[in-house]
């Protein structure tokens, strides 16, 4: 089965993380966990703020939608990860390579404007308070999710319409646990100069320059919490210092990657792990644990199901 008439290969070999049988059986018990615990953290998320009219505000709508993002990223490729600690020869078709690529860039991409909006929402919270029932509508929230799934597909498939027409005939096996976009082109039978060049231009882009309109936007808004010396102002530095965080562990890897995308090191396998397994578990941990709101909205819903149950 061919491709195209130059692409001899229909499916990949994935190297996976380990040959060791017991370190694969490590990580499947480690990594279980860690993806059962974010799909249903972030499904927990999505139900709290949609029950609860306390959260029915412009940030927690965009918090769902990040969560949602968050759900689709753990699936991409973790649970066929999880899968292939017990198959000796993991492989994956052509298509479904190529699907991986487009749905991770995707979610990437998505992620990557739907954190510079929550930033946006809360530099108006912050600094134009008076203003931002005016100005943080259902509608505008409604159009940063929209532009962000379109920034993402668009992101996405500017990668695939060059990489789907790659000749591949071989070597076949691609050194990660998922279809990695460098490392996929790598095995292409042609020259990737321009390809990669493309590539590093696309995406550092979009994440460099998403990464540092968080970085003005949240130095300013800090700038405004220090000058202020109230309640409001440490509520605000608490909600800021989660937001921060998940930026810095999201952009950290991403924009290493972005970097130096066919620079490959030993760590940057660890760090794949990382970024896809690991960090749609940040949002659940990070906001539930530094969020007064989201505590007592959960501990509202589970004595309401305690009490329901009682009865």
């Amino acid at each position: 089965m061919a491709h195209t008439n130059e692409s001899m290969v229909s499916e990949f070999v994935l190297l996976g993380l380990s040959n060791s049988w017991e370190l694969q059986l490590f990580f499947f018990a480690i990594f279980s966990i860690v993806y059962v615990t974010s799909v249903l953290g972030n499904v927990l998320i999505i139900v709290i703020i949609s029950f609860d009219s306390h959260l029915n505000s412009p940030m927690y709508f965009l918090l769902s939608n990040l969560s949602f993002i968050d759900i689709c990223q753990s699936n991409f490729a973790t649970p066929k990860m999880l899968v292939d600690f017990f198959v000796e020869r993991k492989t994956i078709s052509f298509e479904g390579c190529m699907a991986q690529i487009f749905v991770l860039h995707s979610f990437v991409g998505s992620e990557m404007m739907l954190l510079v909006a929550m930033a946006y929402d809360r530099f108006i919270a912050i600094c134009k308070p008076l203003h931002y029932s005016t100005i943080m509508n259902r509608r505008l929230c409604i159009i940063f999710v929209s532009i962000s799934w379109a920034v993402g597909i668009l992101h996405s498939v500017s990668h695939l319409a060059f990489t789907v027409d790659l000749p591949f005939c071989g070597p076949n096996e691609v050194d990660s646990f998922f279809c990695d976009l460098p490392l996929v082109i790598e095995l292409a039978c042609m020259d990737t100069y321009e390809m990669e060049i493309m590539t590093l231009t696309n995406s550092g882009l979009i994440s460099l320059s998403c990464f540092l309109a968080l970085i003005i936007s949240y130095t300013i808004i800090l700038i405004s919490v220090r000058r202020r010396s109230s309640s409001g102002s440490s509520k605000a530095l608490s909600t800021l210092t989660a937001h921060i965080t998940v930026v810095i562990l999201f952009f950290g890897p991403c924009v290493y990657f972005y970097i130096w995308p066919f620079s490959r090191l030993s760590v940057d396998k660890f760090l794949s792990v990382f970024y896809t397994v690991c960090t749609p578990l940040l949002n659940p941990i990070i906001y539930s644990l530094r969020n007064e709101d989201v505590k007592a909205a959960m501990w509202k819903l589970r004595n309401r199901h305690v009490d329901s149950w009682k009865n």
